[in-house]
């Protein structure tokens, strides 16, 4: 899809952090917008932001977790916009926490939304992406995709399977006017270790930590937004964003054994 100035664009988590940067760079590119986060007050800034270019936007309050609202969430886009052409599948969750103390309920909160809620975007725009005639769908997954991580188990495993199925759904869709791309940052600064959840004692310094870490060395959110668009406009199946994105890959690659070896070792740094 090289042209997407006039394209119509969801972007879900859109609120904060990659989701606003993405629906900004989209809203410059000429797009139209509806933006869907589950905390509304948040949509309401970036919405009014995003009108100043001259663009349609649309704010919905959707949990993407909830399988009846997304499946309700193409049909308010359509009322709203009149159609749909790009759909970007960014909002999730983190929690930081070793198996024995993780519990099920927060294990089953974190896949409802980093896995289903990318499944459910998919699933219930897909049929309105073939109508359009073309499209392009963006799946976050993260370097964390590519290894694991201590105390990373349910986020790991989230991003492990966005890849997965991301790439099957690449190659279902291969020559039908519909890309598919899998994207995958490394550490950008965002909210997401703030709002993580954690059960393990000292888990707020391990959250501090990494948040700290993120400032520091994070790559800016408006990096992933324009290698998100990039990698729409020239239908990329993989995109990496951040130097450290791009190790985790290789170093996965060439030692899978080395690099998991390398991260037991390192797990007193992260709390486990």
């Amino acid at each position: 899809m090289q042209d997407i100035r006039g394209k119509i664009a969801v972007v879900t988590g859109a609120g904060s952090g990659i989701g606003r940067a993405t629906a900004t760079r989209l809203a410059q590119a000429g797009c139209a917008l509806a933006l869907a986060d589950i905390n509304a007050e948040a949509l309401a800034p970036v919405a009014a932001s995003l009108k100043t270019h001259g663009v349609a936007v649309s704010t919905h309050t959707v949990n993407v977790a909830d399988k009846t609202q997304m499946a309700a969430f193409p049909d308010a886009v359509l009322a709203a916009h009149g159609g749909v052409h790009i759909v970007i599948n960014n909002a999730g969750v983190m929690v930081a926490d070793p198996l024995e103390t993780h519990t099920l309920e927060d294990f089953e909160w974190l896949f409802g939304i980093n896995f289903w809620g990318v499944v459910y975007g998919c699933k219930f725009f897909l049929p309105h992406l073939r109508r359009a005639g073309e499209g392009h769908l963006v799946n976050l997954s993260s370097m964390f995709g590519f290894y694991g991580l201590p105390t990373q188990s349910s986020y790991c495993a989230s991003k492990f399977a966005v890849r997965g199925f991301t790439e099957s759904l690449r190659a279902e869709l291969s020559g039908t006017g519909i890309g598919v791309t899998a994207i995958h940052p490394g550490t950008i600064r965002t909210n997401i270790m703030k709002a993580a959840r954690t059960q393990q004692t000292g888990g707020g310094g391990l959250v501090q930590r990494g948040e700290d870490l993120m400032n520091r060395f994070g790559t800016a959110p408006e990096r992933v937004a324009e290698k998100i668009e990039a990698g729409i406009r020239h239908n990329r199946a993989r995109v990496r964003v951040g130097i450290d994105s791009y190790l985790s890959d290789y170093v996965a690659r060439l030692s899978p054994t080395g690099l998991n070896a390398l991260m037991g070792r390192a797990r007193g740094k992260f709390g486990a």
